[in-house]
């Protein structure tokens, strides 16, 4: 969404009520620096300046560079624009599609934070990612010198055949092609109708542990906030995200992340015609942890397909919650939260997306990737034997509620007992799961490290509001698996912001 006058004014009061002082005296850009080279993607003549600035700013400087902008009446949405653009210019999504990349998936993941915070916090998130960004253009320039660089004119497909070029290049992983296609259909599709197309691209494969269905849920939902008139390159890089890869063509062998999409895209054609109308029923949570908890990704997309038409999808997506839930509680690492960012990006696609069978085929991916990130943990060490509603449950010798402060106070030692006391203390107060939310959320802006925890952090609040009230307490409590306790150190980043800004 485009930010309409109003928007700019509250964003202007926010950024005075910071009272920050972000170092000025910055040198003005000249026209000879602010000229694109050739050989290099441009970008929309009213942001390159800025995202040149972003691009040539030291990682040492840029905070006070962005800062002394701010002070000047940069708005909120022009910094966000070019952030995101900057990403996708600098940033390669290869070899995979993480690590240096996460400069690139955590841009709106750092918008939502911005969006939910305090008035005067507002500006954290998107600084904290800009110096993420930094990071990410330092390390691509060290491994590949890579930039983006505009597409062939020459080779760009009629715009009544883009898409039909887009999925014949897709299907046969033909990254020239696709490329050329993705640019017309930039220029000439409308942004609902390629968001169903990259939907079913997205999830179609296990690479990357989730990554290309998470990019391709931010990429369009950074793009509502920035504007269309910034899709080109925006799809040009989603595009070559996609068709990320190891070894020989994909189309052409029967490669282990290719087979549960496969053997899904016919499946789907089993559901039941009222798939939608089933009825709620908590039993089926049950159902699905315990296939997601021992079976294999086809008994798992096959669970799902039994159940849908007796019961409802809201069940079904409540079970596989959980179950993300319960396989961060197991091994409370890497894989284990890319589950729940996995999810949190199929589920927004499944609300988002018009075609009813890529509807489907999302909840039996879905299903069925969890049963592969369950088996993923087994190489990355030990996976312990929790099960969340077991050890997130209510009972009737249950302690005194714990205060919402010594809840993440004893996050910092006891995990589970956190968990345990957070559970507790939504149960005993039900409209405080936002002041818990509110809470944990201002601990990652302080305290968080990584990208992933503002990835994180973003994810399962998001998600919380969309499960039954029956599951979403055990899910928010297991999600303090991977949040921050309150006796963790500041953040490095956060104190160099605070220095800068005073």
């Amino acid at each position: 969404m485009i930010a309409n006058p109003r928007r700019r004014s509250f964003l202007s009061t926010a950024t005075a009520c910071t009272s920050l002082g972000f170092l000025s005296n910055l040198r003005p850009v000249s026209a000879s620096e602010s000229r694109l080279d050739p050989k290099l993607v441009s970008l929309d003549a009213g942001i390159e300046p800025l995202v040149k600035l972003l691009e040539e700013s030291s990682r040492e400087k840029v905070l006070e560079v962005v800062g002394s902008r701010i002070k000047a009446g940069l708005n909120y949405q022009e910094l966000l624009a070019a952030l995101f653009l900057a990403g996708v210019r600098n940033v390669q999504p290869r070899p995979t599609v993480g690590f240096k990349f996460h400069a690139v998936l955590m841009v709106n993941s750092a918008h939502l934070a911005s969006q939910a915070a305090p008035d005067c916090e507002r500006w954290l998130p998107i600084l904290w990612a800009v110096d993420r960004f930094k990071d990410g253009q330092a390390a691509t320039k060290k491994e590949s010198g890579w930039r983006m660089k505009p597409v062939d004119e020459m080779k760009l497909p009629p715009a009544r055949k883009a898409r039909e070029r887009f999925i014949e290049a897709m299907d046969n992983w033909d990254e020239d092609a696709a490329d050329t296609a993705t640019a017309v259909l930039a220029r000439t599709a409308g942004a609902n109708d390629l968001f169903d197309l990259y939907v079913k691209y997205g999830c179609r494969d296990f690479r990357d542990i989730g990554h290309k269905a998470i990019y391709v849920a931010n990429a369009f939902r950074t793009l509502q906030a920035i504007g269309w008139h910034h899709a080109e390159p925006v799809l040009r890089s989603l595009t070559y995200a996609l068709l990320q890869h190891e070894g020989d063509n994909p189309a052409k062998r029967d490669g282990a992340p290719d087979r549960p999409g496969r053997r899904n895209a016919e499946l789907v054609r089993k559901i039941r015609p009222e798939w939608c109308e089933g009825k709620t029923d908590s039993a089926t949570v049950s159902e699905v942890l315990a296939v997601i908890r021992q079976g294999s990704d086809a008994d798992a997309a096959n669970k799902v397909v039994s159940l849908l038409g007796s019961v409802s999808p809201q069940s079904v997506w409540d079970g596989l919650f959980l179950s993300a839930a319960e396989l961060l509680m197991r091994q409370p690492a890497i894989v284990s939260l890319h589950s729940l960012t996995t999810l949190n990006a199929l589920r927004y696609s499944y609300d988002t997306v018009a075609n009813d069978e890529t509807r489907r085929l999302l909840m039996l991916q879905g299903a069925s990737f969890l049963t592969l990130f369950r088996n993923a943990m087994v190489a990355r060490g030990t996976v312990g034997d929790e099960k969340i509603d077991e050890q997130i449950a209510e009972r009737p010798d249950d302690p005194i509620v714990p205060k919402m402060e010594s809840i993440f106070s004893t996050l910092s030692k006891d995990k589970l007992a956190a968990a345990q006391g957070a559970f507790l203390f939504l149960k005993s107060y039900p409209e405080a799961g936002k002041d818990l939310i509110n809470h944990a959320r201002r601990l990652v802006f302080l305290k968080g490290t990584d990208s992933h925890d503002y990835k994180f952090s973003a994810a399962v609040m998001e998600d919380y509001s969309h499960l039954s009230a029956g599951v979403r307490d055990q899910f928010l409590a297991a999600s303090l698996y991977w949040l921050k306790g309150s006796e963790s150190p500041d953040a490095p980043l956060v104190k160099r912001i605070k220095a800068v800004m005073g």
